[in-house]
């Protein structure tokens, strides 16, 4: 019996000593072969001519969603200065270049929430509210380019506040025309009000007013706005530090404070300071734009890296067809791929 008992430790022990050392049966390997698994690495980044080529392709595809929206002009750059664009043309359509103007619509509103931010940069809640389309100013329809700020703010509707929306995401220009009205802009015509702005944004930033409209009135440039948007990178407007800052969710199906957005509600975006972030959970970057009814898309990149615009001046209501187009050319140019 004691035999046995012995010889039953021995074995055990002789199994305990081979599993210590890699024995046979595999469940224990080796330093060595430890060692000799294959290390994952991240990929290196893409060059800039690897970016260019990615982002170029995307754009003059024909295949993809760029290749709905008939002539526009794309550009991408950093925070001192472009690093590429191009011109898409069609046989009987326009020519967009860099230097053409063109009625930017809602890519309005990223301009004024900076002017608002860069004359007052320590923000009311009040002032949040207006800037992030809280403030129960739901009603704005339209101006006449004779009015002032005021006089559009006292037209039809344009001033009828909303008590039920007040607190609630509802994207509208009534809020941005009071905000102006409130902090001393009402008397103030198209060319006063594109003083207003240059004031605070900068002279070499040439726009002019169609309306007197805060939210939507401007006309600019690709060039001039590409200016704005490397202001916003570099610090030099103090907006560009608080990107994404006070954010608000915007749809109506997902979010029990948001009442309308212009955005498919089969995505969800937020909504920061005269800017969208767009964070879906499916199909989001993170990038910050700001996008208007006849196709303007600005945006910059989460990582605050890079700018890019799609320029055209479509039909009213086509604005979400140069997003489709311009996040495919951003994530051609972040990764190196044509899309």
């Amino acid at each position: 019996m004691q035999t046995k008992t012995l010889g039953r430790m021995a074995g055990a022990l002789l199994v305990l000593a081979l599993a210590a050392c890699g024995g046979s049966d595999g469940t224990a390997p080796t330093e060595e072969a430890a060692l000799a698994q294959p290390q994952v690495a991240n990929p290196p980044a893409p060059t800039l001519a690897q970016r260019i080529a990615a982002a170029t392709a995307t754009a003059q595809s024909s295949s993809n969603h760029c290749g709905t929206l008939g002539a526009f002009y794309w550009e991408i750059g950093n925070r001192a200065l472009r690093l590429a664009s191009g011109s898409i043309t069609t046989a009987t359509g326009p020519n967009y270049e860099a230097t053409t103007s063109m009625n930017i619509a809602s890519a309005t509103k990223w301009l004024y929430a900076a002017y608002a931010v860069q004359r007052d940069p320590v923000l009311t809640p009040e002032a949040v509210k207006f800037l992030t389309f809280q403030s129960g100013y739901t009603n704005f329809s339209i101006c006449m380019p004779w009015h002032s700020v005021q006089s559009c703010l006292d037209f039809q509707t344009n001033g009828v506040y909303s008590p039920e929306n007040d607190g609630k995401f509802h994207y509208n220009g009534g809020h941005m025309q009071k905000h102006a009205s409130l902090i001393g802009l009402g008397p103030l015509h198209n060319a006063g009000l594109a003083a207003a702005l240059q004031s605070q944004l900068g002279n070499d930033i040439a726009l002019s007013f169609s309306q007197p409209q805060p939210p939507g009135g401007v006309v600019t440039t690709p060039a001039d706005y590409a200016r704005f948007l490397r202001k916003l990178m570099d610090g030099t407007l103090h907006l560009g530090n608080m990107l994404g800052d006070e954010k608000v969710c915007t749809n109506p199906t997902t979010c029990a404070s948001a009442v309308y957005t212009p955005v498919p509600e089969t995505e969800s975006w937020n909504y920061s300071l005269g800017h969208w972030v767009e964070d879906d959970p499916q199909v989001g970057d993170g990038a910050f734009s700001s996008t208007g009814a006849f196709g303007f898309y600005p945006w910059i990149d989460k990582d605050r890296r890079y700018y890019g615009i799609v320029a055209r001046q479509g039909e009213a209501g086509t604005g979400y067809q140069s997003v489709q187009c311009g996040r495919l050319v951003r994530k051609a140019w972040m990764t190196g791929t044509a899309q």
